[in-house]
């Protein structure tokens, strides 16, 4: 025990150094961290990326419908064996060739699935907006339970505060009735027991308050969440107007307004398309395609003819003229060589094109767009059993926060009453103590008694304003109108 009164002292003296430096930190409304959670929360972010990732893929959807171009070149250097122009022998030499295309293609007809693909990604961004939109809504509400347990832990703090001052001024009181000789010392050891066991309840409450602080500090990502607070609001129960309907009205409600569902529908018409995209495989595909291309070479060229003087002619056969034979000549030639035509000019004159229609049938392809198809269904029937779940959640969700929240009414309406009679009980031993007839033991039993009443209901009170808020939830009222 001593052990543990240690521990506890040193939790009290660290949290009062914590909270010397709240004082003069900024204090946060509910408002203020709402909004800065929905801004700064890494589960949010993430939600917001996947509906980026979304984005792109709707533009790929789009850009399925546009014609695919590409170019291409090549430069080459051919060395070894090639035929000499001029001679026509294979020598070792080294030739350069370059060339350039052009190839597009554009799907014409493909079983329509470059429109289901295009309907699904646009189905697929709504279904990310709808997640980005629950996430927002489940930190909404983090937030909101987290910033009333900060509420609820401070006056808790102040009960136990007003409890402990109570017990010092009992403590006071009956050193003087010792003194006088109207009560036994014995009165006065409970009474200093009672003040001990209140300091330390004191540094529970203390710590709790702090915890309470740093876990809505941590959700929402703040880096110096030593030192962080909140105002020191006080939330009246109020009557809503959401608790007079009936559970089957707010139900009816939710699921017009309730993202959950309209997350399991999106699901569900994505299962639909992606039936249809693997049913398109089974359609013949047809495809444009146009492509150009032209050449160049950076070899001499034969650019003209000139007599050959070291063999000027050749005989190319024989005559009989009056029983003498002459020979045939024919004057011989070489080629005059030059340079290579310009690039540009080889360009133009060896261009070609080509163009046409490839049509695909599919036939047999191991069972694969069968299969496709069949998974497909598959998906949509766990999509379609998913969305009746999720109906089925939301009912259960809506007829529990509403009965939650009407047992939460009673259960604070009972405190209200207990309060008030163990505040009557109080006094009336307080009175009783201070002439005697009544012992510290009882006092000290009484108080207790007090102090917890007013702890439940205070603990009611903040559990009942949280338990209203998830139903105004459910019946489409945002957390940041309420």
């Amino acid at each position: 025990m001593p052990k543990v009164k240690a521990q506890l002292i040193v939790v009290f003296v660290a949290c009062s150094g914590v909270f010397s430096s709240f004082a003069q930190a900024k204090k946060w409304t509910l408002l203020e961290c709402v909004n800065y959670a929905l801004e700064k929360n890494i589960s949010v972010q993430q939600s917001a990326l996947d509906l980026e990732t979304a984005k792109i893929e709707r533009s790929d959807a789009i850009g399925n419908y546009l014609p695919s171009i590409s170019a291409n070149g090549n430069h080459s250097w051919n060395i070894g064996l090639n035929q000499n122009i001029t001679t026509g022998l294979l020598e070792n030499q080294t030739t350069q060739f370059t060339s350039a295309g052009l190839n597009s293609s554009v799907t014409i007809f493909s079983g329509l699935s470059n429109l289901y693909r295009y309907r699904r990604a646009k189905l697929s961004e709504l279904a990310s907006q709808y997640r980005l939109s629950k996430m927002k809504d489940d930190i909404s509400l983090n937030v909101a339970n987290a910033y009333l347990q900060i509420l609820f832990n401070k006056e808790n703090l102040k009960i136990q505060q007003e409890q402990l001052n109570n017990n010092l001024k009992q403590e006071a009181r009956s050193k003087d009735l010792v003194e006088a000789g109207s009560i036994p010392r014995g009165d006065l050891l409970d009474i200093q027991a009672t003040v001990a066991t209140n300091r330390q309840t004191l540094a529970v409450a203390e710590n709790s308050l702090l915890i309470s602080k740093l876990s809505l500090a941590q959700l929402l990502q703040l880096e110096d969440f030593r030192n962080f607070d909140t105002v020191d609001a006080d939330y009246p129960v109020q009557n809503s107007a959401t608790m007079l309907e009936s559970p089957e009205t707010i139900y009816e409600k939710a699921k017009k307004e309730r993202v959950e569902i309209k997350i399991a529908q999106a699901n569900l018409d994505l299962a639909q398309r992606d039936i249809q995209i693997a049913k398109a495989a089974y359609s013949p595909t047809l495809q444009g395609f146009y492509s150009f291309n032209t050449r160049a070479a950076y070899t001499d060229r034969i650019v003209g003819f000139e007599p050959n003087t070291d063999n000027p002619t050749s005989v190319i056969g024989t005559v009989d003229v009056n029983g003498s034979t002459f020979n045939v000549l024919q004057p011989n030639f070489r080629p005059v060589l030059g340079g290579p035509r310009s690039v540009a000019d080889q360009f133009v004159e060896n261009k070609g094109h080509q163009f046409g229609l490839q049509l695909t049938i599919p036939i047999l392809n191991g069972f694969s767009s069968r299969n496709s198809v069949r998974r497909a269904k598959i998906a949509f029937q766990r999509a379609q059993t998913n969305l009746d779940q999720e109906n089925l959640t939301l009912e259960r969700n809506v007829f529990q926060a509403f009965t939650d929240a009407n047992a939460a009414l009673k259960t604070y309406e009972a405190a209200v009453t207990a309060v008030e009679a163990r505040g009557e009980a109080f006094k009336y031993a307080t009175e009783r103590f201070n002439v005697g007839l009544m012992n510290a033991f009882d006092l000290s039993q009484a108080q207790t008694l007090y102090v917890n009443a007013q702890a439940e209901l205070s603990r009611a009170k903040y559990d009942y304003i949280f338990k209203v808020k998830v139903v105004e939830f459910y019946f489409g009222i945002p957390i940041m109108q309420q």
